[in-house]
């Protein structure tokens, strides 16, 4: 449908937090495909409806060109206690990566495009996404969860490069 402009890092609606759908029609299709669009455009893996300024709990993932993966209202059912590092970057924060610990599985509540509850598990990069992009949701970026020294580091080196 259309690229939309993402909010770029430091701006203080990355730190909203979104609310939940509960009309599920014609817009929300509509929101979604921008999303998508604007994902690939970016380019990313993932992105929340916050990320272009539209605060509802709506998220897209294509971890495999072509695999789209929506997510309405998703919450956390369960997080493992064992823990795996993975890197992580933002579409708000192009050209940001670091490392972050988070737990190796996680099970989501979530609704589909049409409403339609649904579960599900996932481990490895899904997990990492999930947990990143709900994250998001909730008001929180992703470089919050950085060592106030690691994340001082980043934000520095990130704005040396002009990226601002």
């Amino acid at each position: 449908m259309a690229i939309r402009d993402i909010l770029r890092f430091p701006d203080p609606r990355l730190r909203q937090p979104a609310a939940p759908v509960s009309v599920f029609d014609e817009a929300l299709q509509a929101l979604s495909e921008d999303l998508l669009d604007t994902m690939r455009a970016a380019p990313g893996i993932g992105i929340t409806a916050p990320h272009i300024g539209e605060f509802w709990r709506i998220t897209v993932l294509e971890l495999t060109p072509g695999e789209v993966r929506l997510y309405v209202n998703p919450q956390f059912i369960w997080r493992s206690a064992e823990l795996a590092s993975h890197e992580e970057g933002s579409v708000s924060m192009p050209g940001a990566i670091e490392t972050l610990e988070r737990p190796a599985r996680v099970r989501v509540s979530y609704q589909d495009i049409n409403g339609a509850a649904a579960v599900e598990e996932a481990d490895g990069l899904l997990a990492v996404c999930l947990q990143h992009e709900i994250d998001q949701l909730d008001g929180i970026f992703w470089i919050q969860r950085l060592s106030r020294l690691r994340r001082e580091r980043l934000v520095k080196k990130w704005e040396k490069q002009g990226r601002r």
